[in-house]
């Protein structure tokens, strides 16, 4: 048994809620030397002419300047990333949620600017990369304090047994979820307030999303997915291969067979043009088609 598993009580929440959130696993020192660690690498990119490579920024600038709302694989960009997502505190709750051979699916770092921070609409992450099981789990680790003012994020807590609708009229990968689920059909959404440094482990399909942010406080979220290494890709087009160039074996032995198990995976139809599309672009041009159907 790894010495930071989780606890029988929050394996059980998880297994039943669908996530659990354990506060304050980072201090601020820690988070300190993550912060310094962004602002250098925006800082880079930026005066380079780089960005696009490593970043996308807001729509509009802010003051005047461009600033950044999410940085691409982190993980692969700076050991202080790469720290974290190996981190015993971190390896040792995955352990205890789909064993101890595993694999990174992706990183990202999503950010919300005070008074600017894009929304994110509900989705299901396991939509957007079917694999042959859903032993995967979304790790999100809150940078600031996390608040309902500043967006942070939200579950339909308990529905990580089945897959929501993401397709656009046309039968099209929306990047969000398209059907109703808030008419009362469904339990009511659940905001994951919590302070710096705390750590969300979440089940691939929980349907989730973040508010825009209202406040005078920024709002950061480094999220690495995990996934079990017998949890294998299944190919839908170009965008898998694309994908599993930053996939990376952590810890235990790489699995030479696929495991098959949990629902019956969608399988985005997404155009090959659209497969290059951040989840703030597909959402923002599915919004409109959603609208007017």
């Amino acid at each position: 048994m790894p010495k930071y598993s989780l606890t029988e009580g929050q394996i059980e929440r998880y297994r039943t809620e669908s996530h659990v959130v354990i506060p304050s696993v980072f201090d601020k020192r820690e988070l300190a030397q993550v912060d310094q660690t962004i602002r250098e690498l925006t800082e880079q990119a930026i005066e380079a002419g780089e960005a696009d490579k490593l970043m996308e920024l807001e729509p509009e600038p802010v003051d005047g300047v461009r600033v950044p709302r999410r940085i691409f694989n982190p993980f692969e960009q700076h050991e202080c990333f790469r720290n974290l997502a190996t981190d015993d505190r971190i390896l040792g709750r995955i352990e205890s949620l789909i064993g101890p051979n595993i694999a990174l699916q992706h990183s990202k770092l999503n950010m919300k600017l005070a008074k600017v921070g894009s929304v994110v609409e509900w989705h299901q992450d396991l939509a957007y990369f079917p694999h042959t099981n859903s032993d995967l789990v979304t790790t999100l680790i809150y940078l600031d304090d996390a608040t309902e003012e500043n967006g942070c994020l939200q579950v339909l807590p308990g529905h990580h047994d089945h897959f929501f609708d993401h397709r656009l009229p046309d039968g099209s990968f929306a990047g969000m979820i398209t059907e109703s689920i808030d008419d009362g059909r469904f339990v009511k959404p659940v905001s994951l307030a919590a302070p710096p440094g705390s750590v969300i482990f979440m089940h691939c399909i929980t349907p989730h999303s973040s508010l825009p942010n209202k406040s005078n406080k920024p709002r950061r979220t480094l999220i690495f997915e995990y996934r079990a290494a017998d949890a294998f890709p299944i190919y839908f087009g170009d965008y898998v291969h694309e994908m599993e160039k930053h996939t990376f074996h952590l810890q235990g032995e790489p699995s030479r067979t696929a495991r098959f198990g949990g629902p019956v995976p969608m399988m985005p139809a997404i155009a090959g043009n659209a497969q290059q599309k951040s989840l703030y672009t597909l959402q923002e041009e599915a919004r409109g088609k959603v609208t007017d159907c």
